[in-house]
């Protein structure tokens, strides 16, 4: 449903290589390391660290580094950076009007789901084995909450993407289902 334009691609591929790697990494590396246009690296840099969400040091040692640990800072973080802060979805007239709570519950769905999904579990997940590594007693880090999780089990959690936060009633009344 959301749209993610390639300058967010870009800054988040960006991120991720800040968060596995220990100290300043150069613009060069972060734009050749992860095919991203020098220029546009350059200006996604600015951005993020206008942001607060990076710090950049000049000369022979410097280059850029994570402001906060990988741990706290979440997918959605970088998206508000480089995309803003989505408005409403508009005007549904007459029958059309639980549109809007539909969008407005997708949104809120995605918006838990990227706040909970941190640098440091996309990094974490890079460098698990790939799956056919894996020997039978080992397994894939998980970027969503396990849907065993015992608040979806109550059915207080969301069924889409077994998040705690969205244990409220669907639009129309129904209940999700757990």
């Amino acid at each position: 449903m959301m749209r993610i334009s390639a300058r967010t691609h870009y800054a988040l591929r960006a991120m991720v290589v800040l968060a596995a790697t220990d100290g300043p990494v150069r613009a060069e590396h972060i734009s050749a390391s992860q095919d991203i246009p020098r220029r546009f690296c350059d200006d996604i840099l600015l951005q993020l660290r206008r942001s607060g969400l990076i710090n950049s040091q000049r000369g022979p040692d410097g280059g850029y580094w994570l402001a906060r640990p990988a741990e706290k800072i979440s997918l959605a973080d970088v998206i508000r950076v480089t995309e803003g802060v989505e408005t409403g979805v508009g005007h549904f007239p007459g029958v059309a009007r639980p549109l809007a709570e539909v969008w407005d519950e997708i949104r809120q769905h995605e918006n838990a789901l990227l706040s909970e999904i941190t640098l440091a579990h996309i990094v974490a997940t890079a460098t698990d084995p790939s799956p056919t590594d894996l020997g039978p007693n080992r397994r894939r880090t998980r970027l969503t909450p396990d849907p065993a999780d015992p608040a979806r089990a109550r059915g207080r959690a969301c069924p889409t993407c077994a998040t705690r936060a969205h244990g409220r009633p669907m639009p129309g009344g129904t209940e999700p289902m757990g």
